[in-house]
């Protein structure tokens, strides 16, 4: 069915289920208020809108009805009661005003109203102001924030440019919003995720690589976080972008340095581990120091095989979920199963997501397969069907 010019395609379920209320004030980011809203719909957000009198100055209610597909209040004489039933509060963008209002109880307007009610039923809310540098950095506005902050509200600042404090992408937002929202649901757990390639030197110059965009951890890890989790990325050399929101990415390009801090982030009683990252089965053997000499005929370079980090870690994770990825070729699906379960069964893993590398990409064939530590395996037809799989095993007990 063709999709009208109102629909979105939804891309996530972070907010799935969820009744967001989103409050717009008279900050000129009340421009983005479009590209917000169909944003928070993409993760499945329920919407109700309010709008100040000085953000309809800014940008039409028309508009904000048309891209939040919502109730948009706009006077006290909108359907009040939806503004008692919602699971978090979002106010993008944030003026000095509606700050300093809704830190002392004043009620002029819907907004604060409603912001006044999940303060009291400590609802989830979050401020993404927007406003010049110096007023950001005026210490009333200083002192306004951190009050907020203590009493449990969030406040997002986004970039400095052109002298002013801007709101971050409408993506960056949402990810952040979910992530505070999620993180009151039960089961959320401390998660380490790997990704992307490593290298080994053959010289300062010259190193060997294997092959990883990064791509598909990031996807993962995103999701893990929108969906309230503690992530941690323990990344190599990656080429796909990077969400800017994920909270700690440590950059470890060599198996060794991936290695080492893994084994250091086994310390902290991590619930569960996510294994991505495409560590270099050979690594070079002695690295030359400087430059080797171009044009002196052929190089040999003696390779070593490299520790397999899923059993070098097998004893520092015990009990925790762990997760494997393997990548064969030239293979019939069944024999990828089974070697997918015998990984499991040497590194003693929860489950292995198995691939073969030439259905990757590829039309028809699907993005993976599931294999748990029982032997059963299940397809996974999509990237949004292979994250979900990640998350609930994380959200899983892990099995003694």
């Amino acid at each position: 069915m063709a999709l009208r010019d109102t629909d979105v395609i939804q891309t996530g379920t972070a907010l799935a289920g969820k009744s967001v209320l989103l409050g717009v004030t008279g900050g000129i980011a009340a421009v983005d208020t479009v590209r917000l809203a169909r944003a928070l719909r993409r993760e499945g957000a329920n919407l109700t809108v309010v709008m100040t009198p000085s953000a309809q100055r800014i940008i039409t209610p028309l508009a904000v009805r048309w891209a939040s597909q919502a109730e948009v209040i706009t006077d006290w004489d909108g359907d009040l009661k939806t503004l008692n039933q919602v699971d978090g509060v979002l106010v993008a963008p944030a003026t000095r005003d509606v700050l300093v209002s809704h830190l002392h109880g004043l009620q002029h307007g819907p907004l604060m109203m409603a912001l006044s009610v999940a303060r009291s039923r400590g609802t989830t809310t979050v401020f993404v102001p927007s406003m010049h540098e110096d007023l950001a950095n005026d210490p009333v506005t200083e002192d306004v924030v951190a009050s907020l902050r203590e009493a449990g509200d969030v406040v997002l600042w986004g970039p400095l440019e052109e002298s002013k404090r801007k709101t971050p992408s409408a993506e960056e937002i949402v990810a952040r919003f979910a992530h505070e929202i999620n993180t009151k649901t039960p089961q959320r757990r401390s998660v380490v995720l790997t990704l992307g390639a490593t290298r080994s030197a053959i010289d300062d110059i010259r190193h060997v690589q294997n092959t990883s965009s990064g791509a598909t951890g990031w996807s993962i890890a995103n999701h893990l976080y929108k969906h309230g989790h503690d992530v941690t990325c323990v990344a190599g050399i990656t080429t796909a972008p990077q969400p800017v929101w994920l909270p700690l990415v440590i950059y470890t390009p060599s198996p060794e340095a991936m290695l080492n801090e893994c084994g250091a982030l086994a310390n902290d009683a991590i619930d569960a581990w996510v294994h991505v990252a495409a560590v270099l089965d050979y690594v070079v053997e002695s690295p030359a120091e400087g430059k080797l000499a171009s044009q002196q005929g052929p190089l040999t370079v003696p390779l070593v095989e490299s520790a397999k980090h899923i059993v070098e870690l097998k004893d520092a994770c015990k009990g925790a979920v762990r997760i494997g990825f393997k990548l064969e070729s030239g293979i019939k699906q069944t024999d990828l199963i089974h070697r997918a379960y015998a990984q499991i069964q040497r590194a003693e893993m929860t489950a292995v997501v198995a691939n073969r590398l030439e259905d990757l990409g590829r039309e028809g064939k699907p993005r993976g397969y599931l294999v748990d530590r029982h032997g059963a395996h299940f397809v996974l037809e999509t990237e949004h069907d292979l994250c979900t799989a990640v998350q609930t095993l994380v959200e899983s007990e892990a099995e003694a």
